[in-house]
Formats: C-alpha cells, sequence, structure tokens
C-alpha cells in the first residue's frame, strides 16, 4: 500500500455522494471559523469526540479538500478491515489498554506516516480524548497527537510552521437523526513556536504545557460543563432551559456557555442554595422523562399557541407522512432493528446515515426505474419526486409530532408547570 494521503480515484468518485448524504443527516449543518486556519503550514487538528463516526463524517464533508484521519488501533486487528480503513483514509494509534506490545510495535511508524501527511499539507484530524462520549465536556486528552505534533516539528519545523487547530463539534441532539450541527474552529496553537520558546525543557513538561493550552481552547469552542462537575445532568437542564432554541447555531452556542459560565460562578458563590436547586432540578429531570416531556416543552414561552398551531400543522401533515412511514417501511425498520442490536446508543445516528445512503438510495433506484418501466412518464415522475423526499419527510414530520405531543403534555401537566420552574428559566 503506498501513502495513505495518495489519490485515490474511487474515493474521489465516492466522496460527493457521501459528503451529500453527510449534510442530508442534518437539518441544519455550519461551520464556523475556517478562515483561522494557517495557510501553507502542516496543520493537525483536535476535535472532541461525541457521536461516533458522525464525528468524522462532519468534518470530512465541509469542505472536498483531502483530508486524513486517525482511529483506535483496536478496529485494525483483522486486515481486511485494516485494508478498508486505510482505502477510506483512517489511520491507527494504538493506546496502552490495546496492549504495551502493539504500542511499541506500532506507534512509531503511526507517528511517521502521521508526520507525512501533514508534511504535504493534507489535513490530519485527531480526536485526543481516546473515547467518543455523549457529553458535553472533555476527558484528559491523550499524548498521540502531541507526539505526532513534535514529530513534525523535528522533522520539517524549519521549513514550515506546525499547527494544532483546536476543532469543536457541537450537535443538537446526540441521539436524534436530522438534528444539528455546528463545526467551530479556534485559535491554532503554533507547536513551532511553542517549541522555540520552551527549548530548555524536557519533552514531556513541553507535552503538557501544550495539552494544558489545547484543552483550554478546545473547552471554549462547545458548550462546556467541567468533566469533573457532580452535578452535571442539573446544570445542562438549567442551561437548555435558560438558553432556549431560538436563533442560529453559533447564538445558540454563546447562549449556552455563558448561561454554564453563569450557574458555575452562582454555584461557587452560594453553594448551599445551588445544592438545594439542584435537588430539586434532579427531580424535575426524572418526572419530565417518566411524563414523556422533551426539555425543548419546557423551553416553550407560549405552550399554548406553540400547541395550538402545531395541532393544526399535524392535522394536515398527517395523510402524508402516512404515505410516507408506508414507502420507507424497509428502511426505517431496518435502521430501528441495527440500533436495537447495539448498546451504546451514540451508535444510532452513524446508523441511521449509513441506511439512508446505501439501503434507501439502493431502493429509491430501483423504484425510479421500475415506475418508469411500468408506468405512464407523468405518474412515474410523480412518484419518483415523492420517493425522493419520502424519507426525510417521514424524519422531520415523525420529529415535528413526537415535539408536539411533548408539548401538549407540557400543556396539561400543571404539577410541572410550576412557577418554581419559571424561577429557575429566569
Amino acid at each position: 500500500m503506498g501513502k495513505i494521503q495518495e489519490d485515490n480515484k474511487l474515493y474521489s468518485f465516492l466522496r460527493p455522494y457521501v459528503d451529500y448524504h453527510v449534510r442530508k443527516s442534518f437539518r441544519r449543518y455550519k461551520v464556523v471559523g475556517y478562515d483561522k486556519i494557517p495557510k501553507n503550514a502542516a496543520c493537525i487538528f483536535a476535535a472532541n469526540h461525541t457521536n461516533t463516526l458522525m464525528d468524522a463524517l462532519v468534518l470530512l464533508c465541509m469542505t472536498h479538500e483531502k483530508k486524513v484521519f486517525i482511529a483506535r488501533g483496536d478496529m485494525f486487528k483483522k486486515q481486511f478491515i485494516a485494508k478498508i480503513m486505510h482505502f477510506l483514509r483512517i489511520l491507527p494509534i494504538y493506546r496502552i489498554r490495546d496492549g504495551f506490545k502493539s504500542v511499541k510495535d506500532n506507534n512509531a511508524e503511526i507517528i511517521e506516516k502521521a508526520a507525512d501527511v501533514v508534511h504535504d499539507e493534507v489535513k490530519l484530524f485527531l480526536y485526543p480524548e481516546a473515547t467518543h462520549r455523549t457529553k458535553h465536556s472533555l476527558r484528559q486528552l491523550s499524548k498521540g497527537i502531541f507526539h505526532i505534533a513534535l514529530k513534525a516539528n523535528a522533522d520539517f519545523g524549519h521549513e514550515k510552521p506546525v499547527y494544532i487547530v483546536p476543532t469543536g463539534i457541537e450537535y443538537g441532539d446526540y441521539f436524534r437523526y436530522r438534528s444539528t450541527a455546528l463545526v467551530s474552529f479556534g485559535e491554532p496553537i503554533n507547536v513551532t513556536e511553542y517549541v522555540e520558546q520552551h527549548k530548555d525543557d524536557i519533552e514531556a513538561v513541553i507535552m503538557n504545557g501544550l495539552r494544558e493550552t489545547l484543552t483550554e481552547r478546545m473547552s471554549k469552542l462547545i458548550s462546556f460543563i467541567p468533566d469533573n462537575e457532580e452535578n452535571y445532568e442539573a446544570i445542562w437542564e438549567m442551561t437548555k432551559i435558560k438558553s432556549g432554541l431560538e436563533g442560529c447555531l453559533e447564538e445558540r452556542l454563546k447562549r449556552n456557555q455563558k448561561n454554564i459560565k453563569e450557574i458555575l460562578e452562582w454555584k461557587e458563590k452560594e453553594p448551599e442554595k445551588a445544592k438545594e436547586t439542584f435537588e430539586k432540578i434532579d427531580k424535575f429531570i426524572k418526572k419530565r422523562k417518566k411524563k414523556g416531556i422533551s426539555v425543548t416543552s419546557v423551553t416553550k414561552k407560549n405552550i399554548g399557541g406553540t400547541v395550538l398551531w402545531k395541532t393544526l400543522v399535524a392535522i394536515l401533515g398527517l395523510p402524508l407522512y402516512a404515505a410516507s412511514t408506508v414507502a420507507t417501511l424497509p428502511t426505517w425498520a431496518v435502521t430501528m432493528l441495527l440500533k436495537k442490536s447495539f448498546k451504546d446508543k451514540a451508535w444510532g445516528n452513524t446508523i441511521s446515515f449509513a441506511v439512508e445512503a446505501i439501503l434507501h438510495s439502493l431502493l429509491m433506484t430501483l423504484c425510479v426505474i421500475l415506475t418508469f418501466c411500468k408506468l405512464p412518464w407523468e405518474i412515474a415522475t410523480a412518484s419518483s419526486v415523492f420517493y425522493f423526499i419520502s424519507y426525510m419527510y417521514f424524519v422531520d414530520f415523525g420529529e415535528f409530532l413526537r415535539r408536539w405531543i411533548s408539548d401538549v403534555r407540557w400543556l396539561f401537566n400543571k404539577k410541572l408547570r410550576t412557577s418554581e420552574i419559571k424561577n429557575l428559566r429566569n
């Protein structure tokens, strides 16, 4: 096998198709801060890891540029899988949990290959948390990314600067297909400059300094609650209630960050009152979930008006939804079956993406061919258009109905809609 970053005709042919279906997986998708990425430099991107394979896909589809990813080494055990990963431009990196021998035998070569990737100014993406987790926080960053950055700097830092670019991925929902995704790039870390400024320090000290800086800059790109925060659930619930869903994705992120900061500062100033409030919030969360009420309903200020217009839309949209449900039965049935087979619910969106991109597209192609062979072109055209939009309509209107039902439950549950919750919102 040649260099992983080399051109591949089949890969280049499939990329636009994959990128299209990734973007189709989100109602709203946006990239901000791309102009911060240094030009004519070796760039290594460090992203938070919350949503399994979708994290790589949302980064892959943001531009048509060549990109290489690094994933955990235990996925490469079988030779067949390793070849597929190489085709997908994914390099392995081994952790201590994979065995000391794996780290010793493989990582030196991998770091060499990764440094070669960034030398060719191909974007290299890593997830330094080393594992995914559906949480608005950051694990302690592993050292793999810093080994690569320092190796690259030692090899060719005198030719071109080496940067680590903090990258944040913020999802509207980790578990719901067709949610939202915001990719943000932060202030790059000039590794070449940093090493020069700390040339008297040993490598371990340099790595720790880079890790602290990267952690700080990554945390500014997401709705960040410290990893050791014991009241995580209550704080995130309060944040969602206070922030609401209005505005663009960047505005929502800024509101989340502002509210989290205010809640944490308030907790520090009034720990006893905060403890009492968090206990109430925890009880509220349990009751809300038991009643099948989404937190999005709690954020509504005029729940009566919301329920009224949603009821009208629900009535008007139900016939098309019923038709879409029947037309896309194989797609959503297979999706549900596959999701149930995974213990980790974080794989849900990746499964939804894969089934839509492969199975639904195949069925749609067959449908179009058969209808144009068997039916008049006018009817065949109409049925093809319907089938093209049917699955996205099924998913989006299904989500609309779920929220509508939640809103109705919230409207008629006066015990939960107490003045206490209103005070918490304020």
